[in-house]
This record gives structure tokens, sequence and C-alpha cells, in this order.
């Protein structure tokens, strides 16, 4: 973010371009390092969960690990509360350093594991321990980042800076499943259960180590500068729930289809996927699928701030509950048949992604913007999210699998009222909005190329 400060709060010359991007990269990345570990646990699961949760039945083992994967979603709004009033009360700095570092260190500790052979019942211990961190991080890391994120962009770009998010998302889902295609055909199935299955998770430790270096050199927001550091009560769950409890139901009917939908599709269908045709078959599917959405950020970005983020994301909701649903209930052997149930849920995420950050940061005043994204947000996610794993592997094992579809489809649909009711919310909220910041220090329209040379008068969050 590009800080021009008045004097009275002691003036700093606008940072350049360069160090824009710099701070663009080292915000989002994180999201990368996120998907990148949270997705790895649930592809390499079936191979590693019998190690930690030995069994004569393999589904018994993996309801073991996803039941592991599902505590650590449910802990996220501890870290949703800590890190978002962390954010709000001290910056979105210290907040985004410490998110990583919870990611980096739990991802490190489930490389170096001990199994089940080795240590008894405390091997699962320890990796719940891990994914717990990891969890605490993932509530924190995402409001505190957006929160960053959005103070820093034009305000007619929004969108567009948030399909960084999904970028680097997509982009983590697409390293994890590229590194287990090749890791399993360079080791073999057996080779990958004996020890190939750590490599991710080292890789992931290390990115989080590099990373927190990276968002030491970042510079506070001048939003949070302005509109949150001196308020008395920033940061308040008690203001939270009270004056904008309209918002959080709102920010969580938003949440409620990207949480079931991720907690399905990033663990339950590949798993099916695996068990179908394969581990290294639905590692290559998921690698066309995340290449080709990668591809497709940037446009939807722009798609999106052109025809606005709640329309796009009620098109996108509708679309995942009539085509997805199908695709799901018509997964098979076939590389076409995974490639569309994997494919439809994963387009969701992309436009859920992209959209979320503007919809939910522009509801929130800048005083409780982290803490008021990140509650209910991982709130939900961790109680839809958490469960969708387990919930979705029973109903595969019961035949009862067009019940489950059914419950993430009515959760995706509840995107149309909250599109309607976040119009009037944006509008409230934006009566009171703070005049734009001078125009030498509004970073450029596209966060990846040099500043204009004319002047721009883009609004910024603020409130």
């Amino acid at each position: 973010m590009t800080s021009t400060l008045n004097a009275a709060s002691g003036a700093e010359a606008p940072r350049r371009p360069q160090s824009h991007r710099r701070s663009v990269a080292a915000t989002v990345v994180g999201n990368f390092v996120e998907s990148f570990d949270w997705l790895a646990f649930g592809l390499f699961a079936p191979l590693f969960a019998a190690q930690f949760f030995p069994s004569s039945n393999p589904v018994t083992s993996l309801l073991g690990a996803f039941t592991v994967l599902g505590i650590g979603v449910l802990v996220r709004p501890l870290g949703g509360i800590l890190l978002g009033r962390l954010a709000d009360r001290r910056g979105r700095k210290p907040a985004l350093m410490l998110s990583i570092a919870l990611m980096g260190a739990g991802s490190l500790l489930i490389a170096v594991s001990p199994t089940h052979q080795q240590i008894g019942w405390f091997a699962p211990v320890l990796l719940l321990v891990a994914r717990m961190a990891q969890g605490i991080s993932a509530g924190g890391e995402w409001p505190s980042a957006t929160a960053y994120l959005m103070e820093m962009a034009p305000a007619k770009r929004r969108c567009l800076y948030g399909s960084l998010f999904s970028l680097t998302t997509v982009g983590g889902a697409f390293t994890a499943s590229l590194l287990g295609g090749v890791l399993t055909g360079v080791l073999g199935k057996d080779g990958m259960t004996s020890w190939g299955w750590r490599v991710p998770f080292l890789i992931g430790g290390v990115l989080g180590i590099l990373l927190l270096l990276a968002r030491n050199q970042l510079a506070e927001t001048e939003v949070f500068q302005r509109e949150a550091r001196t308020h008395a009560s920033r940061g308040s769950l008690r203001l939270l729930l009270t004056r904008y409890r309209r918002n959080v139901v709102v920010s969580m009917m938003f949440a409620a289809g990207l949480g079931c939908v991720a907690g399905s599709w990033t663990t339950v269908v590949p798993a099916m996927g695996q068990r179908l045709a394969g581990p290294e078959t639905m590692f290559w599917v998921i690698v066309s699928v995340t290449g080709t959405g990668i591809l497709l950020q940037v446009p939807l970005g722009l798609l999106a701030d052109r025809v606005g983020a709640a329309r796009f994301l009620s098109v996108a909701a509708v679309g995942m509950a009539t085509v997805g649903v199908w695709a799901y209930l018509s997964m098979d052997a076939t590389v076409t048949g995974l490639v569309l149930a994997y494919g439809t849920g994963a387009t969701y995420l992309v436009c859920a992604s992209i959209v979320l950050p503007k919809l939910l940061s522009e509801i929130y005043p800048a005083r409780i913007r982290a803490l008021g994204m990140g509650l209910p947000y991982a709130l939900t996610s961790a109680v839809l999210g958490g469960i969708a794993p387990v919930a979705a592997t029973q109903a595969d094992a019961n035949g009862a699998s067009e019940w489950f579809i059914g419950g993430v489809a009515i959760a995706v649909l509840l995107a149309l009222p909250a599109a309607v009711a976040v119009r009037r919310l944006d509008r409230e909220l934006g009566g009171k909005a703070v005049p734009p910041v001078p125009a030498a220090s509004v970073p450029p329209a596209n966060p990846l190329v040099a500043a204009p040379s004319a002047p721009r008068e883009d609004a910024r969050l603020g409130g």
C-alpha cells in the first residue's frame, strides 16, 4: 500500500510502484502456501492415513485422517477472532506474519511426524496439533490478507485484485497436484506410501519461512493508519455482534457455499477419484483443471469488475447448484467424468474467491474489517467445511450421495439472497465513507504493472 500520511501523523513519501507490487505479492502468496498445504493433506491422505490410523478397512483409516482435517477446520473461528482482532487493533502486518508462521510450522511438523508404528497413538496427536495450528492460521490469513489488499486496491479494480487471491489459491492446488503426479510417477505407490507423502509438507514449511521474511518488509496500509489505529472500538467483538450483526449474517450466507464446496472438492472428490481411477490419474486430472483455472483468473476478475461482484457470484452459484450437482453424481472412472466432477466445483471456488474479498470488505468499516470478515467466514467454513469431508465420505459409503450434494447446492444458493442484501449494506456504509486519499498515493489499477503517469482519484475503503 502506498502511504501518504498527513503531517500531523508523520508524513511519508509515496511508495514506488515496485514496492506496491512487492506488497501485493507478499500478501497473496500466503494464499498459495495455505492452498498448497491444505490440498496436499487431502490429496496425500489416502497414502498416509493407515500410518496414523491403522485399520483393516481403508475407509476407516481415511475417516480418521479426514477427522483430523475437519478438526483443523473447526478451529478456524479461533484464528478468525485472534488474528482478526490483531489485524484490527495492531495492524494488518503483524497478523499476516503470525498467520504464515503458524502455517509453516504446522507443515514442517507433519513432514517430520513419526507414524503410529513408531510412537503409537501419540502420532495422530502430533498430526492433530499440526492441523490445528494450520487451522488457526487459515482462519486469520484470509481476512488479514483481504483487508490489506482491498485497502490497497483502486475502487474499480477490487475484483481484479481479488482474482490474485483466487490465482494463488488455484496455483497452490495446481502445484500440490502436479507434485503429487510427478512423485507418484517417480516413486510409485509403495514409495509414496513409505515416505514420498512427506515431501510436499516439507516444501510447504520452507515456503512459509521464505514468506515470513518477505512479509517482514510490508508497510501498513494507509486506511488502517487513518481510520482504525486510533479508534477506541477497533477490533471490538461486541461492536461486531451488535451494530453489525446483519453484516455478519450476510457474510455467513456468502461463506456457506464456499465452505461446503471447498470442504468437499479439496478432499473427498480427489479421494473418490483415486479410488475410481487410481492416484496418478486423479493427480493429473487436478493438474489439468487447476492449470486451466490459472489462465482464467485475471479475465474473470476483469469481468466481475465490469458486471458487478454480486451479479457475477449469483450466476456462478446457479451454475454450481445445477451443473455441479449433476457432475458430482455422474462421476465415474473416465477422465471426462473426473474432469467434469472436479472442474465444476473448482470453477465455483474460483468465481467465489474472486468476488468475496470485495463483497465482504465493503460492508465493514476499517476498525473491524478483518474481524468482521474473519469470524463469520471462518465459523461458517469450520462448521460446513469441517463436516463436509466426513459427511460426504459416509454418504458415499452408504449410497446416499444425492442427499449430501443436495445440501451443498442449498448452501451455494444462499448467495442469491445475500447478493441482494449486500447492496443495501454497502449503500448504508458508503454513506459514511471517508474522502479518497490523495491522488499521488493511489496504486496502479493493475497490480502487476507500473503506476500511470496521470493522477487517479479512485475511492478507497474507509469508514
